[in-house]
């Protein structure tokens, strides 16, 4: 075992000596040691019910043999975060989450890791934790909140983000804003739609990092518990049979993930954390693939914000293992990768049929023939731009329109806001890239707005920052190279004829080379957002968005 470094022969008594200290006996110094990775905490509604998880998840690893520690990681609540300096955090949070796990794991000699995420960047910075490390691992998350109900209709926070938007134009009183407010996050867990968190969980669940429901079960349910006790048993298993997450994120289980995330229509985000947890694990994948992938693989579900149903229609419906079981049948996925249930995909999604084809279409039957996200190149983007294509109108699709340019999330809202912004219009908002902003701020306020005000069939948004999975409308992120850097996004000129083609993948500047190589003449780089600090740190390491903006090795 690997914790005998720490607690066998002469020269370790000192350390025997401090794990008594703790209470353990010499029978259970004897017997594995399990670190249970939890990122509980008072301030993330996803996480509070965490501590939980965790009881569960040291019951399940006691009954079989294991001495389970509990440490904790930091966790950002993105809604919490949103729309001030605080969102210039929460990425960043992904590599202090990564590296926090790797140094107590190291230090401590842990023989296994059981992980305990929730919310947008715990659950990639965890799983990079685990691909660096290599430790017998597993996934547990807390699960999805329940969706609210406003006027027997399902709703959730993005209803919110959207009701100030109909508030500004006076399309909903502040009464109304108020009943939204009380309405729409009824219970603990990630936000009920297919936002990051949940796209991350469904997606763990995918690459077969967390046992069948990881991704889908409700957060208030008790199977949720069970769940936790199984995880618990399970890691005993995984670490007697030396199965570790290098032997489970292999390529082919990353190109299924990748299946997965274009089926259900995931968040912008997972493209930019598979390319950073598949950077950990030694697996090449590039933004092509995700293109690739989507050309052959279905859209087979709509869950808000691209649609009406929420996580708990999907594990009614019978969950990740169901998808997978949907995409079989056309033969899209690799059914002999290794899971962390000890069996291979195949065997795992053999009893896990759908069980609504309204929630999940069949696959003759799909909402598209091609998946949810899209990655668009053109001289705007020469690195990539990220768009849910699922969560895009119609209309939509197709738009070109004059650039309204701002150099921050804060005066494109105010803009937004006080009705400036027309049809037709694309808003350009820059210096928000991993360097820039720094930290790549998600910025469900302008888009939420710009829908609430019903703009969203007519307007479109383009950044070099991120968008929240609740992000719904022609929205264009992760647009690279950034601005900071000097990409063509910085170059952009107020008037400036934008065209996006979301179909054909590309993202233009209407300006001609000449001029542009003019512009980037008289381009000035600007002075740094934070100054001191992690996040002064942060924006001299990272790369760019187009590398899953993940720090230089």
């Amino acid at each position: 075992m690997k914790s005998d470094i720490v607690k066998q022969g002469l020269e370790k008594a000192p350390h025997r000596s401090l794990f008594k200290s703790l209470g353990l006996i010499d029978q259970e110094i004897g017997h594995p040691f399990v670190g249970i990775v939890n990122s509980y905490n008072d301030i993330v509604p996803g996480h509070i019910n965490l501590d939980k998880i965790a009881a569960a998840v040291k019951a399940g690893v006691r009954l079989a043999g294991g001495v389970p520690f509990e440490f904790q990681t930091i966790a950002v609540c993105d809604g919490i975060a949103m729309n001030h300096i605080g969102m210039k955090y929460s990425l960043g949070s992904r590599e202090l989450i990564a590296d926090s796990v790797e140094i107590m794991a190291m230090a401590h000699a842990f023989d296994a890791l059981v992980f305990i995420p929730n919310c947008d960047k715990v659950v990639p910075g965890m799983l990079m934790a685990a691909a660096r490390l290599n430790l017998p691992s597993i996934f547990v998350s807390g699960g999805p909140m329940l969706a609210g109900v406003s006027n027997s209709r399902a709703i959730s926070v993005t209803q919110i983000f959207e009701g100030v938007g109909e508030a500004a134009i006076g399309k909903i009183d502040m009464q109304q804003l108020a009943c939204l407010e009380e309405q729409a996050c009824p219970t603990c867990g990630s936000c009920s739609g297919m936002f990051t968190a949940n796209s991350m969980n469904c997606l763990t669940e995918a690459i077969g990092m967390a046992l069948p429901g990881n991704g889908t079960i409700p957060a208030v349910y008790s199977e949720r518990i069970r769940l936790a006790k199984q995880t618990g048993l399970k890691i005993m298993e995984l670490l007697d049979q030396n199965v570790r997450p290098l032997d489970i994120m292999t390529p082919a289980a990353f190109h299924n993930a990748i299946t997965m995330d274009m089926a259900i229509g995931c968040s912008t985000n997972s493209v930019l954390h598979l390319l950073a947890i598949a950077d950990e694990a030694g697996v090449n994948i590039d933004l092509d693939l995700f293109n690739q992938v989507s050309e052959r693989t279905p859209h087979l579900c709509k869950i808000s914000p691209a649609g009406f149903h929420h996580m708990e229609d999907l594990y009614h419906a019978g969950g990740v293992q169901a998808i997978y079981n949907e995409l079989s049948k056309g033969d899209l996925v690799n059914l002999e990768v290794m899971t962390v249930t000890g069996a291979v995909l195949g065997e795992n999604i053999a009893v896990a049929p759908v069980r609504d084809y309204e929630v999940i279409r069949p696959l003759d039957n799909p909402y598209n023939h091609s998946g949810g996200l899209a990655i668009l190149f053109g001289n705007l983007a020469p690195e990539g731009a990220v768009v849910k294509k699922g969560a895009v109108d119609p209309e939509m699709m197709q738009h070109q329109g004059p650039a309204r340019v701002f150099n921050n999330e804060e005066d494109a809202v105010a803009a937004i806001l006080a009705q400036k912004i027309r049809a037709g219009d694309v808003v350009v908002i820059r210096y928000e890239g991993p360097q820039g902003g720094p930290g790549m701020r998600e910025m469900l306020t302008p888009t939420s707005v710009i829908a609430g005000m019903g703009l969203d069939r007519e307007v479109a948004l383009i950044t070099d920052g991120r968008f929240s999975g609740a992000t719904r409308g022609a929205s264009m992120g992760h647009v690279s190279p950034e601005a900071s850097t000097g990409g063509p996004i910085a170059l952009v000129e107020e008037g400036d004829i934008i065209q996006i083609d979301i179909p054909a993948q590309r993202l233009q500047l209407l300006v001609d080379d000449i001029e542009l190589a003019n512009r980037l003449g008289r381009w000035t780089k600007p002075q740094p957002n934070i100054k001191t600090g992690y996040m002064k740190r942060y924006a001299e390491m990272v790369q760019s968005a187009s590398r899953g903006a993940t720090f230089r090795k």
